[in-house]
């Protein structure tokens, strides 16, 4: 994440800290009985196959118009899964990442506002449990760019370090198959997991709800 910091698994969290290393529109509200409403989700086309991603715009505001913006914008497209750790998360976002040089991968990355930028902290109560979509940054908390990391396990040594601004609603397996892939022990994954294609689209929120509900009731029977 610019690299997570951790205790080993605070040494983890701290490797989460940077510098290890279509057409949605904004989601709406659901109200009670309203079947019409939508909510914006973005799809990682990735190497391993798709994850679909909803958002928290309420407690994260920036940070979910930053990983929308940059979706549609096509920043993401083309970067890998940098870091990837078992028991922890898969970390991403960082344009570095579609360069030939691993070494400056995760050291990369800016805001939507524009190269040499940063967001402002919106940590909230979201805890980091596994299929949450967090952002990464430095030691400073107010410095979270472009890269970002998925939960493959809770983790709660983040909550309230960490900005939470989503979460997995299909696709947890592919973040399973990812963080698996064989790796060198700087946990950068042996080939490259990356991210082919987006997609940002409104689904009924009906449908992100039941999209969920399944990818868990499946993730329960596999385990």
């Amino acid at each position: 994440m610019k690299n997570l910091i951790l205790p080993m698994m605070a040494l983890l969290a701290l490797t989460l800290l940077i510098g290890c290393g279509g057409s949605g529109k904004d989601a709406e509200t659901a109200e009670p009985g309203d079947s019409g409403a939508t909510e914006t989700v973005v799809t990682l086309k990735t190497t391993q196959g798709d994850i679909a991603l909803r958002f928290f715009p309420e407690t994260s505001p920036e940070h979910v118009k930053n990983f929308v913006t940059h979706s549609k914008t096509g920043l993401y497209e083309g970067t890998c899964f940098h870091r990837v750790i078992p028991g922890f998360m898969i970390q991403g976002g960082d344009p570095n990442s579609k360069d030939d040089d691993p070494n400056n991968d995760g050291m990369g990355g800016y805001s939507y506002l524009g190269e040499g930028t940063n967001l402002k902290a919106e940590f909230n109560d979201i805890p980091h449990k596994r299929g949450i979509l967090s952002m990464a940054r430095s030691q400073d908390p107010n410095s979270a760019g472009s890269q970002f990391f998925i939960m493959h396990q809770d983790y709660p040594s983040l909550d309230g370090q960490y900005t939470v601004f989503g979460e997995v609603v299909d696709g947890i397996e592919v973040v399973d198959a990812i963080v698996n892939t064989p790796r060198d022990r700087r946990d950068r994954p042996d080939t490259p997991q990356l991210i082919n294609e987006i997609l940002v689209e409104e689904w009924p929120v009906a449908k992100v709800e039941s999209s969920k509900a399944d990818m868990w009731a499946e993730d329960r029977a596999g385990h």
